[in-house]
């Protein structure tokens, strides 16, 4: 017997059975010191089943069960309608407003009262405000440190004017339009001036965070219009959150006399928080430079710094959330510092608790209250007041400092955007008792609507406005151009495809045009620092032209949709190639990920979509990841997808040939041989070239102009030495699968790679 084979499992058996018996020992032995006129013994009625029913009920009533339940059904419909609205070129902010309302008593509670009651008790809102208050606390953190304060005192001058008007006048109309409304909707008790504030306020905010992704997805980021429209916005937030916090304290204390002292230690927070924390704060932040982390002891200033701001402002009487927005405003200006910290910060605050603050206001509209003709009149009139104050009075004011009517108007589009913010504010009126139930409800259908508005608003005046030249003029000139486009995720991979490009096109001098294109998510981005995130993302790219002398156009565009926009470019581009990175999911080749859809945005509501309509394969064995396949369904033009294996140049290429559809490839290794005096080997796979004329013509002719350029082989037998001195393999995305379904031998050994799909 070999001891040593059994030792471990034999100690293992022995260690389990004493212990175990050890165990049952002192049970029974702690059994006899029991007090038996003092043990209470749970008696059970009825069944075992009936008990484990019961027993399972109370545990998903529980409030911890329940809250959980809470989260994820909430996280789930934020999700789809988000990815709704994003693909109907909304921001997806909207999409998480409307599964709010979706999930409150305007929709699910009217349908689904009993489903809604058993989901949403009243008992549990509680624990869903905290948790919602959390997320906003840290998500006006995060805006705060998305302002950039340079910008403003940069390029403050027409932008503070514009940005004031857009605050003053629609303020002005809210005043005006409380007048009307008072009596009929404002709560018992109410002041008119509380009342009156509060209106005005919601008809003067704008979205700052809203309006930067969408000067972002509409690459308005370096026009002299987007950097106004986001200093109007910037300027816009700092004055309407300090009016807010004068409103907020009026309200409390009664009166603007009785307010007084509440606005005097308001501004004394405010100047220590710029005179003595800021200074603290940013010499803790130089102590991180050049850094690529942020250590724990940091994070928890900056956190403890957040949370005694939230809770100063808290108890001076001007909200906590005032407190969170000056703690991210004062933080260290460094861009990459800044982003270290949201990046901690932002996906636990906007994807987990932010939603909870949407279906949370939701809970709390009811719009089934605007039940007759009267009231709905009434919201379009507080729509028409809040569109006229902010969209006019920006546009006009705009105009009047001298800036084009179509820019004007641009302005005036943008800045009417209210999203999140305006739901803030909306529901800190709610809860001081100054908005009642109807008038909230109008004020959130005018949120929305106002948010849903920009975009067509947008396009609309870009139509209106629409250049004269022809869109062929955008190619003028250029149509006989041999087009490359390059699309890249990180800096590395556009500077691999830049040197096939180059191979590709090098002696075709002023007939050819290559784009190097970054097509980024705007989620990722911030409007502080997308100047440095472009530039990082394009340096390696600018450095390789360099190398190469090769004149390359840059693209860069944010966007909330990659796949769609990326062929959408591509399509529209008139180009004659895209080249792209192959790319894995991270679920790839799980049965779980193939089944629910997963990718690593966590859900992909389209996989799933494709799935239904007939368009897709739960269970698609593609040797691309979704993204590649995407790409490869929606666009009309040949897709060169790359498997890089530290690629140099194109100097010897590897061509199989296992079909006759895979011939179209010969024309690529032509390409090659005439712009990068390639080697090319073409491996007759299948026996297939020798039987047919039209491409021994083919490769006869390329001998003729490029002279042992080309070498045709017949070996059945592929060794690894040969693939090994290749620097390229040129292969179809038919074959390329066939490959992979084989668990061909030549996979561990091939060189860099090129599948090329014809469309």
């Amino acid at each position: 017997m070999n001891w040593g084979k059994y030792r471990n499992l034999i100690f293992y058996i022995s260690t389990i059975a004493f212990f175990s018996c050890l165990m049952y020992f002192f049970i029974i032995e702690g059994q006899t010191l029991e007090i038996r006129e003092n043990i209470v013994k749970k008696t059970n009625t009825g069944s075992t089943w009936e008990n484990f029913q019961e027993s399972f009920k109370a545990n998903l009533h529980h409030p911890l069960a329940l809250l959980l339940a809470q989260i994820v059904t909430i996280i789930l419909v934020a999700r789809l309608f988000g990815w709704i609205c994003m693909k109907i070129k909304q921001p997806t902010v909207i999409g998480e407003m409307i599964a709010g309302i979706v999930l409150g008593p305007s929709l699910l509670g009217m349908y689904f009262p009993e489903f809604s009651a058993s989901l949403f008790p009243k008992e549990s809102l509680g624990n869903l405000q905290f948790l919602s208050q959390i997320g906003l606390i840290l998500f006006m953190y995060i805006v705060g440190m998305e302002l950039d304060l340079s910008v403003l005192r940069k390029k403050a001058h027409d932008a503070v004017v514009i940005s004031h008007a857009s605050i003053i006048i629609p303020f002005a109309l809210g005043i005006g339009l409380s007048y009307f409304v008072y009596q009929e909707f404002a709560p018992e008790g109410i002041q008119f001036t509380s009342f009156a504030l509060f209106i005005a306020i919601s008809m003067s905010i704008t979205a700052f965070p809203v309006l930067a992704r969408i000067v972002q997805e509409r690459n308005l980021q370096k026009t002299k219009l987007g950097t106004i429209v986001i200093t109007c916005a910037a300027a816009d937030d700092i004055t309407a959150w300090c009016i807010l916090a004068a409103v907020i304290a009026i309200v409390k204390a009664g009166s603007f006399t009785s307010s007084i002292y509440v606005i005097i230690m308001a501004i004394a927070y405010v100047f220590l928080m710029i005179k003595i924390v800021r200074p603290f704060l940013k010499r803790i932040g130089d102590l991180q430079a050049g850094k690529n982390t942020i250590s724990k002891p940091m994070v928890a200033i900056f956190f403890l710094t957040l949370i005694l701001s939230a809770y100063a402002t808290e108890v001076i009487g001007i909200h906590a959330l005032f407190g969170a927005f000056m703690a991210g405003a004062i933080m260290p200006e460094n861009a990459k510092f800044r982003t270290l910290f949201i990046d901690k910060v932002e996906d636990v605050a906007l994807v987990l608790l932010l939603p909870l603050f949407f279906v949370f206001t939701g809970l709390r509209t009811q719009i089934g209250l605007l039940n007759d003709g009267h009231l709905w009149m009434t919201a379009g009139f507080i729509i028409l007041t809040a569109v006229t104050g902010k969209f006019i009075g920006s546009a006009l004011t705009a105009r009047f400092v001298g800036i084009n009517w179509k820019e004007s108007l641009t302005i005036g589009a943008l800045m009417n955007t209210r999203g999140l913010m305006e739901l803030i504010v909306l529901n800190i009126g709610y809860d001081l008792g100054v908005l009642s139930p109807e008038i909230f409800a109008m004020l959130v259908i005018m949120a929305l609507f106002t948010t849903f508005m920009t975009g067509p608003a947008l396009d609309f005046i870009n139509f209106i406005f629409k250049s004269k030249k022809s869109d062929e003029e955008i190619h003028d000139g250029n149509d006989s151009k041999y087009r490359v486009l390059l699309s890249f995720d990180i800096p590395e991979s556009g500077s691999t495809l830049l040197k096939l490009a180059h191979d590709f096109t090098n002696k075709m001098n002023g007939n050819k045009s290559i784009t190097a294109m970054n097509i980024a998510p705007v989620d990722e981005m911030h409007a502080y620092d997308i100047d440095e995130y472009e530039d990082a993302q394009f340096k390696n790219v600018i450095e390789t032209s360099h190398d190469l002398k090769l004149e390359v156009t840059t693209l860069f565009k944010a966007s909330t949709d990659i796949q769609n926009d990326l062929a959408g470019i591509s399509n529209k581009g008139n180009y004659d190639l895209l080249l792209i990175m192959l790319g894995k999911s991270m679920y790839e080749g799980s049965l779980l990920g193939r089944l629910l859809g997963f990718t690593t945005k966590i859900i992909n509501p389209e996989k799933l979509l494709n799935t239904v309509k007939g368009k897709g394969n739960i269970f698609n064995n593609s040797p691309f990841d979704d993204f590649t396949l995407q790409i490869l369904d929606k666009t009309h033009i040949p897709v060169g997808i790359m498997v890089e294996k530290d690629f140099k140049s194109a100097d010897k290429v590897f061509v199989p040939i296992f079909n006759l559809s895979d011939f179209y490839l010969l024309e690529y290794a032509k390409r090659l041989i005439n712009n990068n005096n390639s080697q090319i080997i073409i491996l007759d796979a299948a026996g297939q070239i020798r039987n047919n004329i039209e491409v021994k013509e083919l490769i006869r002719s390329i001998e003729q102009v490029a002279p042992n350029h080309i070498t045709l082989y017949n070996e059945k037998k592929i060794e690894k030495e040969f693939l090994n001195s290749q620097d390229l393999m040129l292969i179809s995305s038919k074959s390329w699968k066939n490959l992979i379904d084989s668990k061909s031998l030549w996979l561990s050994d091939i060189p860099s790679t090129l599948i090329i799909s014809n469309p």
